[in-house]
């Protein structure tokens, strides 16, 4: 017998209307679509939300790892003001310009990080000592910091505890011994060991100094408070790493600009360190502020005092001049007139003085065009055209006035040149005495009880974005390399052509089932969408078997978890319910599951003993749970399935079922992992592929048609289950999920 279906019925496979599932005409062969369908992404996001969920919660897991295993970072705060120069004394214009020095916020600073001063606080607080526990690889600070119990025990003794800590009162080591650890063993009662660089070992007490003094070494311990057998390491660094390391932790910025207001801020995991350390810093840049102000200062009253003679002498020449000038014209008075030009003229020449003064201050604001800069300039122009008018008085004046004006000018010059420098010096005296500098702590070094790294809540929603962000990475890639089939339409340009949709229904999904009875949806749910769907396919096998050379149908699947035994039993059961007498096969004899649908125990007889001859068909036939169905079971899987396969009993059990029923269906197991399918398709009417939305993939079905192909064999076409159009590309809505193993090996039963 030609098991093959005959030409007609292929005629018909290929009649349905070549739409897909979706309702949309199929692509042309090799079409695609560059456009990224958002929805298709949500899509496929929803469906891996369990991933999701694990992505967060596994970067909430790290987050809060991290956050335990990282020691903890304080921050202490200075502010300093930079107050105007103490040593700009008041001198006369020309000289203030000379030896004015206002500090400036970025020499300050400079100044602040300096060797000079960073190098005084490291020795004012012994920052050059270092003090580090031997906590235990992975997470030994979560052990230093936290009393864990129950994992206590599981660490060796040497690893520090929370609570313990050990203070350093003195440490001096040999040049060669800098930047090399001391390893400090606690004992009992006070006692410790200290395993020295050159391998020897060393014992002392708290509170007493250990030293060699053959080698400059030193070792006090004022307090430790430690369990023994714990392991601290001691080390002295070099003056300039410790500058280098407190340089690194200190921060130095200036509130607003030009404000003079500097903030100092040292970090560190020693709170009370932090503090010590920042205090020292001002300290340190207070005394050189101090000083370079007491030396400003004297260097300005040097100055001041190598002036005075000269000034001095000045004054003595001008008036011996004048003194002289008298004498010789027998004439010591000037008329009133005459000394009234005279304190004009003077008076005209302090005012452009103090205009000229004014001028350069208003010049650094505004322009020569401004109002204000433009009445400076009028009042000189007038001035200097007074001080010209009173000059040609003067010339007017007889040769012996003139000259006793000239020489009066220069003494009274001289003078208020000499008086100018007598008070600045009594003031640098003065100032010298009382030197304060020129910077003022206005709040000194303090640190709050929080850290300031790391953040709890800032690294617990960092690790949730990160993990969410990975896992939808994760999702995504999953999705993209298991490209399963989306609609029909991909069927059909493999060559298959599609007799149904099957829509999904999530009652209908079996995995995870593995005990017990399971429903059958055609009873439970008769008009679900699901089962409207059979009823099409229904339809268009019974007119397109018409012509098949046996009533036979086999559904065949590329993997497990296709749908293909829902699909077997519902069918059956809405085909009986139409009035057809219909025998449902279970001719997986590996792995079969129908009788579960039947609720039949395992050592039920079936087409095991049929094949093996054992028993007639008759035998082992039962009524199904509607009228018109009956069922012949897998029976005890044997050790050679598709050896019983290939005996002439099997052609046997066709042409019995041929004759008693109007549609038989066998439930066969994949075809690629077994040739059982292959051997029930050669003695079928027609053999129909289901695929699995979104989960077979094309080259599975590629290679069950070349499977096929090299038997002699054409498949008749497919059926796509699952389908979910919220979930398909284009589509909105949940999704599910659901997984499978290509591995189907076999199970022989014993019982």
């Amino acid at each position: 017998m030609d098991a093959r279906p005959d030409p007609g019925f292929q005629q018909y496979a290929t009649a349905p209307d070549p739409r897909s599932a979706t309702g949309r005409p199929p692509l042309p062969q090799g079409a695609s679509s560059d456009e990224i369908d958002l929805g298709h992404v949500f899509a496929v996001i929803w469906r891996g939300k369990f991933w999701v969920a694990l992505g967060i919660v596994l970067g909430l897991v790290v987050a809060a790892f991290s956050y335990a295993n990282t020691v903890p970072t304080f921050q202490a705060d200075a502010l300093v003001q930079l107050e105007e120069n103490s040593a700009a004394m008041m001198l006369p214009g020309s000289l203030r310009a000379m030896v004015e020095d206002d500090p400036r916020s970025v020499t300050e600073v400079e100044i602040l990080r300096s060797r000079m001063v960073m190098g005084r606080a490291v020795a004012d607080q012994n920052l050059d000592w270092v003090v580090r526990p031997e906590i235990a690889p992975v997470m030994g600070t979560i052990l230093a910091r936290y009393s864990f119990l129950p994992v206590q025990g599981l660490f060796p003794q040497r690893f520090a505890r929370p609570g313990e800590y050990l203070t350093l009162q003195n440490l001096v080591v040999p040049p060669d011994w800098l930047n090399r650890d001391l390893r400090l063993i606690v004992a009992e009662e006070g006692s410790f060991g200290v395993l020295l660089p050159g391998g020897d070992m060393l014992s002392g007490q708290v509170g007493q100094a250990l030293s060699l003094e053959e080698l400059g070494f030193t070792l006090t311990i004022s307090d430790l408070r430690a369990s023994p057998g714990r392991v601290y390491n001691l080390r002295q660094i070099s003056d300039g790493q410790a500058i280098e390391d407190l340089r690194r932790r200190l921060t130095i910025t200036e509130r607003g600009r030009g404000s003079g207001i500097l903030e100092l801020r040292g970090t560190g995991p020693d709170r009370a360190r932090n503090v010590r350390a920042l205090d020292a810093i001002l300290r340190a840049y207070q005394r050189q502020n101090i000083n370079r102000s007491s030396a400003q200062a004297e260097g300005s009253l040097d100055f001041i005092r190598e002036q005075i003679p000269l000034a001095e002498g000045t004054l003595r020449q001008a008036e011996a001049a004048l003194n002289a000038f008298q004498m010789q014209q027998v004439s010591v008075d000037l008329r009133l007139e005459t000394q009234t030009i005279l304190d004009e003229v003077t008076r005209v020449e302090a005012q452009l003085a103090d205009l000229q003064r004014r001028e350069d201050e208003v010049s650094l604001r505004f322009t020569p065009l401004h109002p204000n800069y433009r009445l400076l300039l009028d009042e000189r122009e007038r001035l200097q055209t007074r001080l010209e008018g009173l000059r040609e008085q003067i010339g007017a004046l007889p040769e012996t006035q003139r000259q006793i004006i000239n020489l009066q000018r220069d003494v009274d010059l001289a003078q208020r040149l000499y008086l100018e420098l007598l008070t600045p010096a009594q003031e640098v005296e003065v100032m010298r005495a009382s030197t304060i500098g020129s910077v003022r702590i206005v709040d000194s070094a303090s640190a709050a009880r929080q850290p300031i790294a790391p953040r709890r809540n800032l690294l617990l929603a960092l690790g949730a974005v990160l993990g969410f962000m990975a896992s939808v990475a994760f999702v995504l890639l999953r999705s993209w390399l298991r490209k399963g089939i989306q609609d029909g339409a991909e069927l059909e340009r493999m060559g298959l052509p599609l007799f149904a949709t099957i829509n999904y229904n999530r009652q209908a999904d079996t995995q995870g089932r593995r005990t017990g009875a399971l429903p059958i949806l055609a009873l439970t749910e008769p008009t679900d969408m699901t089962i409207e769907a059979l009823r099409s396919l229904r339809t268009s096998l019974h007119f397109g078997m018409l012509d098949a050379g046996t009533p036979t149908l086999t559904l065949i699947s590329t993997h497990p978890e296709a749908g293909k035994s829902f699909l077997s039993v519902n069918l059956a059961v809405v085909a009986a319910q139409a009035g057809q007498r219909v025998c449902l096969i279970d001719a997986d004899m590996r792995r079969g599951q129908l009788r579960r649908y039947m609720n039949q125990p395992r050592n039920q007889p079936g087409l095991a003993e049929v094949l093996a001859g054992a028993r007639r068909p008759e035998d082992v036939i039962s009524v199904g749970p509607v009228e018109n169905m009956f069922f012949i079971g897998t029976g005890r899987y044997p050790p050679n399935p598709s050896e019983l396969l290939m005996r002439a009993e099997l052609s046997d059990l066709f042409q019995w079922c041929s004759a008693h029923f109007d549609l038989v269906i066998l439930d066969s197991p994949p075809v690629l992992a077994v040739t059982d399918p292959v051997i029930l398709g050669r003695n079928s009417g027609a053999t129909i592929l289901v695929a699995r939305h979104d989960k077979t993939l094309p080259g599975e079905i590629d290679a069950a048609l070349k499977t096929f192909q090299s038997a002699g064999q054409r498949l008749a076409g497919a059926v796509l289950n699952g389908y979910d159009p919220r979930n398909a590309k284009g589509g909105y809505g949940y999704g599910y999920g659901y997984g499978y193993g290509y591995r189907y090996s076999y199970q022989q039963r014993n019982d």
